[in-house]
């Protein structure tokens, strides 16, 4: 909810001017009317209309700003004539009337560009950057036909005091927690410059081997396509431009050139995950040292021990490695941080990052669970065995030969622990899941969970374990398993789970992995720092800047928000190593106006997905890159997407309508 003058956002007319504010209807979308908690907006331009929250704003300036963000772009594009011409035209006349020289013929030829350009434009952007123009044309007509008829100019014309806050964005970019330019990165593509598209990955997002690989692709669920036949296959195209760089052994493809010497500052890093791989690259690009330290004997956190060879082959994710490597970080290997090193990391450093993850794996809550039963594995354990093995010749090969294996759980980590069962020659496995099908596919991907299937994992769903049985040895014999069934909820809530009385059964296995969630290992904390927490057990942060309670001390990734996706850590960790690296320069906690435009962006949400699409040709179909086949996978770690050929990958990113927009706010 908003409180608004006037708007015409979406599709919802509210005009509240002249009426006093007690009848005043309020907008039901989350517009930013406060900019920062000490700075009120004044309005918001965008891809679907306009708000005005300050009655006294310079409505004529603000769509006057708005078009000279559109010209530059339209300038710097140039694909299309419409666009281009018609960006030149929008801005040229908007600004001649915002300075006391226009005529009323003018604002009749703006209104015939903006609906040409609406219906002619190549992309998204020049169709949709006239709308809002044309609502304040029609709604606060007598303001602009005053600054003709009068000869004068707008009232805040030649005034500085009012900032116009531009952020060009698109719907997948919006759901992309690392907000990467995909548009940008599949034009790439489709120009076959993949050096452009790998560029356009990194300044956002590091790890383009790892996330173009495993990453559950948010995206692809808020594509525009989708309202028109199928979503890009974003995530697949990522990994292009970085499988280019290494096959080709280019030289690092850097966002920007990493600072020639290292300034006079330190950052502490805790763990070596996506988290603390992403916060060393952008502060060592920026010229900042950091020491990163890993209680592993190997880096890369669990995408390196947790996810398997054949989702995430390590040499590629070496290669994600090498790059954080080469600004300049310094990784400190086989060491476990503790109370005493972090307080001389509080004197030492500049400012610490926690980034390690959530590797305590958190207990089914049967009767007679015990850890040290034999036959009970934890999903981390059973996860570090097997890759440690496979991809570094740690340890001794998992065997489980003839063996019945049951894992209970429902994401991306009980999915690792029944596929790797599979390698390891295990008879039958089996996962327990509480909720459905659906609701499976949603927790990781439809095509993680479909091989899973074709590979021989049987899932059991509504189902989950009351009584762990054991044998007169003590060790894990059986499994005694409730069976639920979805009951509606009268007043329209969520389905409640219910058990079905006498639909007990029993299975029998020698393995029972539990792999339901993780949890965080806190010893590590000062206890006298007396940091704040989460419910969940987690380090609390305000979620935007990543500081915690304690000043100087930024949380990151799962220790942050418990057990997350790797796109999700390395978003939260590129937000906060640009907050780092302005804190250790000045010791102020402050956000980007780039980054606080994001944060309004999410809440307000650029993808509509009851929005019809017009003016593409539906029906192309959604490229389907090459797989292993179950016999040719399923004994063995080789990677199972083989990706895209040059030509399924040109046809993929033809698909892209290249949705971008434009939001801009006044403060």
């Amino acid at each position: 909810m908003a409180r608004v003058v006037f708007s015409t956002w979406r599709g919802e007319f509210i005009d509240n001017r002249g009426k006093p504010e007690e009848e005043w209807v309020e907008s039901t979308y989350k517009l930013p009317e406060q900019y920062e908690a000490d700075r009120n907006a004044k309005a918001f331009i965008g891809w679907d209309g306009f708000a005005i929250f300050d009655e006294a704003v310079d409505v004529v300036r603000l769509g006057t700003e708005y078009a000279a963000t559109y010209q530059k772009y339209s300038e710097a594009c140039g694909r299309c004539a419409p666009g281009r011409w018609g960006g030149r035209i929008l801005y040229d006349l908007m600004d001649k009337i915002a300075r006391g020289e226009g005529e009323a013929s003018d604002l009749e030829h703006l209104k015939d560009v903006s609906r040409t350009m609406m219906e002619t434009s190549k992309c998204e952007i020049g169709r949709t950057v006239p709308k809002p123009l044309l609502d304040m044309m029609e709604h606060y007509h007598d303001t602009f036909m005053d600054l003709i008829e009068n000869k004068k100019p707008s009232k805040d014309y030649h005034l500085e005091e009012v900032n116009y806050i531009a952020k060009v964005t698109a719907p997948c970019m919006d759901a992309c927690p690392t907000h990467v330019d995909i548009p940008a990165y599949i034009e790439g593509v489709r120009d076959l410059r993949y050096d452009d598209s790998l560029k356009a990955t990194r300044q956002t997002m590091p790890l383009a081997h790892t996330c173009g690989r495993v990453c559950p692709h948010p995206c692809e669920d808020e594509c525009r396509r989708a309202n028109l036949d199928e979503p890009i296959s974003i995530m697949e195209l990522k990994r292009l431009g970085a499988d280019y760089e290494t096959d080709h052994g280019l030289e690092w493809l850097h966002p920007k050139e990493p600072a020639k010497e290292k300034i006079d500052k330190k950052v502490a890093i805790v763990g070596a995950g996506p988290a603390g791989l992403t916060a060393a690259y952008y502060l060592g690009l920026e010229g900042i040292q950091c020491d990163v330290y890993e209680e592993l004997p190997v880096l890369g956190g669990e995408v390196a021990v947790g996810v398997p060879e054949y989702r995430m082959p390590v040499d590629r994710y070496n290669k994600d490695i090498e790059l954080a490597k080469s600004v300049g970080t310094n990784f400190i290997m086989n060491t476990r941080v503790d109370a005493d090193m972090l307080r001389k990391f509080d004197e030492e450093y500049d400012a610490t990052l926690l980034s390690f993850g959530t590797r305590l794996s958190k207990k089914v809550r049967a009767k007679n669970e015990r850890e040290d039963m034999p036959g009970y594995w934890g999903a981390i354990s059973f996860l570090d065995e097997i890759n440690l093995y496979v991809k570094y010749g740690i340890g001794k090969p998992v065997d489980l030969t003839g063996k019945t294996v049951v894992c209970v759980g429902g994401g991306f980590t009980s999915m690792d622990v029944v596929r790797c069962s599979i390698r390891a020659n295990a008879e039958k496995v089996i996962m327990l899941y509480r909720r459905d099908e659906k609701t499976i596919i949603r927790n990781t991907t439809y095509e993680e969970y479909h091989e899973a299937v074709e590979e021989g994992v049987e899932f059991i769903f509504h189902s989950a374990v009351e009584e762990i049985i054991e044998d007169e040895n003590g060790r894990l014999k059986a499994l005694k398993c409730n069976r639920f069934e979805l009951v509606p909820d009268p007043d329209g809530g969520r389905p409640q789970l219910v058990k079905i009385e006498g639909a007990d059964f029993i299975i029998e296995c020698d393995f029972l992995i539990p792999a339901v969630s993780q949890a965080a290992d806190l010893s590590l904390l000062p206890e006298e720092w007396e940091l704040e927490l989460t419910s969940w057990g987690t380090l609390k942060t305000n979620g935007r800047d990543y500081m915690t309670s304690r000043k100087g001390l930024f949380a990151a990734g799962d220790c942050e928000y418990g057990p997350m996706t790797i796109v999700n850590a390395v978003g939260q960790a590129k937000r906060a190593a640009s907050v780092i690296s302005r804190y250790v320069k000045t010791g102020e906690i402050t956000l980007t106006d780039e980054e606080i435009m994001e944060d309004h962006l999410r809440k307000l949400r650029v993808y509509d997905k009851n929005e019809k699409v017009t003016g593409w040709l539906p029906g192309l179909p959604r490229q389907v890159s090459e797989k292993l086949s179950v016999e040719e996978r399923r004994d063995n770690n080789r990677e199972v997407n083989l990706g895209f050929t040059q030509e399924e990958a040109i046809a993929e990113a033809e698909r892209c309508m290249r949705c971008y927009y434009i939001a801009m706010t006044a403060v």
